[in-house]
């Protein structure tokens, strides 16, 4: 793995928790300092979405060959489709001289713990259980079933976030701009170093 320039950055939390809104923010204001890495999927692109840009879209074959040859830092499996993040695109990131951002589950974080890359690890907490609940609600994107599905993963996933040494900070996001202020100040005292 490429470790030249800043170290990348992991962002893990449940959905509804408000990583993607931090994410967002940061390369509106900072579009030149953060990279994304463009995971891998064997879905197939919604409306609007471009290979290369959105995701890689790929065949379950292809990328079960390159998860096989260890092109993968992390995979995951949801509803029947592969996703992953290949060392490619955290590389071709951290080439342009950006700090790379990743967007990952729990399992993901576990995986890329393996790995010889050496991130900087953040937690988003919600603030309650019923605050989160509130939230996946309000988008209207969820059937019953699925939304108690992501509740439970994301009591799992808070136990892990909260369990020391698995994240380098612990975000909760109760107060966007407050959580946001004190990302930046953990990226900018860390990335410094």
């Amino acid at each position: 793995m490429l470790q030249k320039g800043p170290r990348t950055l992991v962002l893990c939390g449940p959905s509804g928790s408000g990583k993607s809104t931090f994410i967002k923010k940061l390369f509106e204001e900072y579009p030149d300092k953060y990279g994304f890495s463009v995971s891998h999927t064997t879905r197939k692109p919604r409306p609007g979405e471009e290979d290369g840009k959105h995701y890689y879209f790929t065949s379950k074959e292809k990328m079960e060959k390159q998860i096989e040859q260890g092109e993968f830092l992390e995979t995951a499996t949801f509803s029947g489709n592969l996703y992953g993040t290949s060392k490619q695109a955290v590389e071709d990131v951290q080439r342009a001289g950006k700090i790379c951002v990743l967007d990952i589950d729990m399992q993901g974080v576990k995986q890329v713990k393996q790995s010889s890359l050496n991130p900087l690890y953040v937690f988003v907490k919600p603030p309650s259980m019923d605050e989160l609940e509130k939230r996946l609600r309000n988008r209207q994107t969820e059937t019953e079933e699925s939304l108690q599905h992501r509740l439970s993963a994301a009591k799992a996933e808070i136990e892990y976030g909260e369990k020391p040494g698995n994240f380098n900070i612990v975000i909760v996001n109760d107060n966007f701009s407050k959580a946001y202020e004190k990302l930046k100040e953990f990226i900018d005292t860390e990335i410094q170093q």
